[in-house]
Parts: structure tokens; C-alpha cells; sequence
């Protein structure tokens, strides 16, 4: 990517769609705020510097960089151990797991256990034109401005770097939300790269989904983490049949599907058999002590939602679970499973029908959480309380009454919708993950909830909203990030991140840069955004 100033926090690292990578000792790295430079973050640590660049003519793309020095710096990786650089640079405070070597104006950068000296004499030219040839294959929809192409250029490069070749328990291609700090597989994640993959690579939009299921338990549990030598002991949001479907309405496999569809039924059983703890009809989310993050299940971690509650009926969770029931009442009935089909279309109107008597609040105009152990509603508006339009639970009146909210400035009507909480609920409100900030992924189940119920031109104008704030904040910093500021007072990279922005304490202190769904859900707000609607 061409930019005017050399930005930091920008990640790069070998794909899957070159070659062979290696969870364990590939190379990652990141561009570095302040100075023109590189920090290698793994497998261990070392500092690049390089000479002071123009403001105009730099560019960096997930696996290789050029910089408009005197004279110029140009690097690349030649595989998932090597990074070569072509002009002057220093390197410092090197670990031992790392090696490096210099000839004349060139410089090798690699992981020691793999090091091979000799590749400092490879054909630089040859080696940078294969690595552009994906980006440069790629055939993109028309967009309205110059801005909002190179943003669709840069959520492609961001997706390249972070895809992994099958290794150990993971037999197929696999992605990850960024390559530093998370390195691992998600359950949900997955889901949502799909969902971008599907337009522009969709064999490897059906990786995504078929690898995760590499790491489910024989029972049918599907952790929230996994790499190539393990996983957790939780599980995520079931979006999985999701993103099967919207993969399969591009490629029409039906043999995939029917691969897919036993593994999909298992780890839908098992949420609905494991998650109902008190045989109501309604999931709840496993929940933990940790303040910073009580529901990691739930995806939504420092969710004010989960401040006091040990146990509820969460809104999220369940309309998740009935639009996958829905889903899989659908790839049954094509399948020929009729039996699957009555199954899991009871199934689906049952949880709606619990969603809708016990979730609403009519006192609210909103959907909350229940506490089961207290027997009360939630107090806490969330953005989650707009999940029931995904999979029809909501009524008529209902969806009017989120509309209503949705412009309402005193509740998600701030200057970027949608916000985590609510605007008015000010006692809860921090500029830290899910206890305000904007979540790409929210915002794009929100706007298909709202175009279910006809409210067309609303879920558009949502994101055309989002889309603009992406653009805008990765003209200022080069970047795409993991969340945004609702009110748009400060810059993504000083919110705050599990109670603090300190980067320099740890890693996840600070908004996460080059974010893998926020790069994919643009993809798909790219190839699927219509200009006008009626409501």
C-alpha cells in the first residue's frame, strides 16, 4: 500500500497463499511508530531502523515493503522464516532465536533454527514480483472514491498475511485474526473471514470453516482457540452455519456442504445440550472472574453486561443460536435430511419464541439479558439487544422500536454507530472494547438484521457509515483496526484495551492494528453495498 508518511503497527509475515508457513518459528513483524523501521516480534524480538523516508512513495503490503530512502530500502519475505532487506538499516537488541547476516547493502533476517545464509543472494526483483502477483490479480467492484479502493487494496493485503498453511490438527488452509498477538485460530473469526474470502478466494473461504472443524471434539464441542498442538476449554459465538452459507450462495457445493453439514449439526447439539444450564429453553454464556474479561465465550469480554451477572439468558447467544438452527433447517431440507429439517425449524421458532416473551422489555423498548440466579432483566443496553433481527425473533413492532434506538442520540444514535452500550447509560461507559467502542463485526450482523425486517435503506446507511469511519481512520494511520471510537472524540490507537492504553506494558493494552475481521467484513461491505434503498 502507497501512503503519504510511514505508519506504524502495520504487520507483516509469509502466507499461506505463497507457501508453507510455521506457526511456531515463522517470522512476523510489525512497521514501527515514530522512526521508519521494523520490530520482528516473533519467533523472538529485534529492532530495524532505516534512514529517514520522503512523505511520499512508501509502500507496504503484508509481506514485503519499499521506503523512498536515500537511497531506497526495499524488503521481502522470501519464505516464512526469511525477511531480506535491500539498502541500509540497523539492527539491534537481536535474541537468540533469531540470526542475521549482511553482504554489501543487503541484510538477512531469519529464524535461527531455520536459517540458511545462503538465501541473502536471492533474485530481490523476482521474489517482490511474485509476491504482488495475488493483490495485483485481484478484480474489485466499482467504489465511489479513490480512498475507499486503496482501503479495499489494504483489507486484502491484511487478509493475505493471515492465512496459515495446514499444520499438526489443522489439515486445511486456516486464518487468524492477526498474525501478532493473537496467532491463533477462532471460532468466530473464522466465521467472519469467511464471509470476506468468499469473494475474492472462496476454495479458501471454505478452508476457514472446514479447519476449524479439524479441532472439534468428538462430542461436537468446538473450542474458541485453537492451534496446530491444541485448543481451549471454551467455546465462541455460533456463527459457523453463517458462514457456511453465505460461502456456499457463491460456490453452490453441495458436496462441501454435505461434508460440512454432520459437523455443523454436532457443534450446534452440543451448545444447545452444554450451554442451557438451568433447562429453560435459553442458553447462557460460561462466565469467569476476570474483570477484564468475564465472558470470553461471548466474544463481547468487558462487556458491562457482565459485571455482576454469574449467570443469564444472554440475548446474543441465543439469537445466534436460532438464526444456526434456521441455517441448518435449510441445508437439511436441501440435503434431503427431512427429518433434520422439521428438527431444527421447531428448534429455531422455539428459541424465538423464548427470545421474544422473556427478552423483550417493554419498559426499555429493547432487547436485554436475563439473570437467572435473581430472576430480573438487565439493566445494561447493549449492542447485543439488535441481535433477535437476525434471526426473526423480534416482531414487527419490536424492529420499529430498534429503529427507533438506533437514531436515538441518547441511546445508539452517536457520531458512529453502533455502540457497544448504550449513550445514555454514562455509569457504564468507558472508551475500552465492549463497554462503548464500535465493533466492525456488530455493526454487520445489525445492518442484515435491520434489512430482514425491510428497514433497507437504515441497514445501508449503516454501513455506509461504517465503511466511511474504516477509510477515514486508516487515511490518518495506515491501518485497519479491532474497534472504534462511538463518539469519534479520539484516534483508535488511544482507546483503551482491557482497563488501559499501554502498549508498552503489553501487547493487549492497545487497540489491535491490521484486524482481521474488520478487513474482511469490509470486503464484503465492498462487493455486497448498494448506494440507495427504500425502508
Amino acid at each position: 500500500m502507497r501512503h503519504s508518511a510511514w505508519h506504524g503497527g502495520q504487520l507483516l509475515a509469509f502466507s499461506a497463499l505463497d507457501g508453507v508457513t510455521d506457526y511456531q518459528d515463522g517470522l512476523t513483524a510489525r512497521t514501527a511508530f515514530g522512526a521508519p523501521g521494523l520490530e520482528v516480534l516473533l519467533p523472538m524480538r529485534c529492532r530495524i531502523r532505516f534512514p529517514k523516508a520522503a512523505a511520499d512513495g512508501n509502500v507496504v503490503t503484508g509481506d514485503c515493503f519499499h521506503l523512498e530512502t536515500e537511497p531506497a530500502v526495499t524488503g521481502v519475505f522470501l519464505d516464512a522464516h526469511h525477511l531480506l532487506i535491500e539498502g541500509p538499516c540497523a539492527v539491534s537488541d537481536v535474541d537468540l532465536a533469531l540470526a542475521v547476516a549482511a553482504n554489501g547493502t543487503r541484510t538477512l533476517i531469519g529464524s535461527a533454527r531455520h536459517y540458511d545464509p545462503a538465501k541473502i543472494a536471492a533474485d530481490l526483483p523476482a521474489v517482490l514480483e511474485d509476491r504482488g502477483r495475488w493483490l495485483r490479480s485481484l478484480r474489485f467492484p466499482s467504489l465511489p472514491t479513490s480512498l475507499a479502493k486503496r482501503t479495499l487494496t489494504k483489507a486484502c493485503s491484511i487478509m493475505k498475511t493471515q492465512v496459515y498453511s495446514p499444520e499438526g490438527r489443522i489439515r486445511h488452509r486456516w486464518t487468524t485474526p492477526d498474525r501478532w498477538p493473537h496467532r491463533q485460530m477462532w471460532l468466530w473469526d473464522s466465521a467472519f473471514h469467511a464471509i470476506g474470502w468468499r469473494h475474492i478466494a472462496p476454495r479458501l473461504a471454505q478452508d476457514a470453516i472446514l479447519a476449524v472443524f479439524d479441532m472439534q471434539a468428538t462430542n461436537g464441542f468446538v473450542p474458541h482457540m485453537m492451534n496446530p498442538n491444541g485448543a481451549s476449554q471454551i467455546t465462541q459465538p455460533p456463527v459457523l452455519a453463517l458462514g457456511a452459507k453465505l460461502v456456499h450462495d457463491v460456490t453452490g457445493d453441495n458436496a462441501w456442504l454435505k461434508a460440512l453439514y454432520p459437523c455443523l449439526r454436532a457443534y450446534l447439539a452440543w451448545d444447545l445440550k452444554n450451554r442451557d444450564l438451568d433447562g429453560c429453553g435459553l442458553c447462557e454464556w460460561q462466565m469467569d472472574a476476570d474483570p477484564h474479561c468475564r465472558s470470553g465465550e461471548s466474544g463481547m469480554d468487558n462487556s458491562p453486561r457482565f459485571d455482576s451477572a454469574t449467570r443469564m439468558a444472554a440475548v446474543d447467544f441465543n439469537s445466534y443460536l436460532s438464526l444456526e438452527c434456521e441455517i441448518l433447517a435449510k441445508f437439511a431440507r436441501d440435503l434431503g435430511f427431512a427429518d433434520d429439517a422439521a428438527l431444527w425449524r421447531d428448534q429455531h421458532l422455539e428459541i424465538n419464541r423464548r427470545i421474544a416473551t422473556r427478552l423483550w422489555s417493554e419498559d426499555l423498548g429493547f432487547f436485554v439479558d436475563y439473570d437467572t440466579e435473581r430472576q430480573t432483566p438487565s439493566s445494561v443496553l447493549a449492542s447485543s439487544g439488535f441481535l433477535p433481527l437476525i434471526c426473526g425473533a423480534a416482531s414487527r413492532a419490536h424492529a420499529a422500536r430498534l429503529a427507533e434506538c438506533l437514531s436515538d442520540p441518547t441511546m445508539f444514535g452517536t457520531a458512529l454507530s453502533v455502540p457497544s452500550i448504550a449513550a445514555r447509560d454514562k455509569g457504564r461507559y468507558a472508551k475500552d472494547m465492549w463497554r462503548g467502542p464500535v465493533w466492525i463485526n456488530l455493526n454487520w450482523l445489525i445492518a442484515r438484521g435491520f434489512e430482514r425486517y425491510g428497514f433497507i435503506k437504515l441497514a445501508e446507511q449503516l454501513r455506509s457509515r461504517t465503511m466511511e469511519a474504516i477509510e477515514d481512520a486508516f487515511a490518518k494511520h495506515g491501518t485497519l483496526f479491532e474497534f472504534y471510537d462511538d463518539r469519534q472524540e479520539i484516534a483508535p490507537p488511544r482507546l483503551l484495551r482491557k482497563g488501559q492504553c499501554a502498549p508498552e506494558a503489553s501487547p493487549y493494552h492497545q487497540v489491535f492494528h491490521d484486524y482481521g475481521w474488520t478487513a474482511t467484513l469490509y470486503v464484503d461491505f465492498a462487493f455486497t453495498h448498494k448506494s440507495s434503498g427504500e425502508s
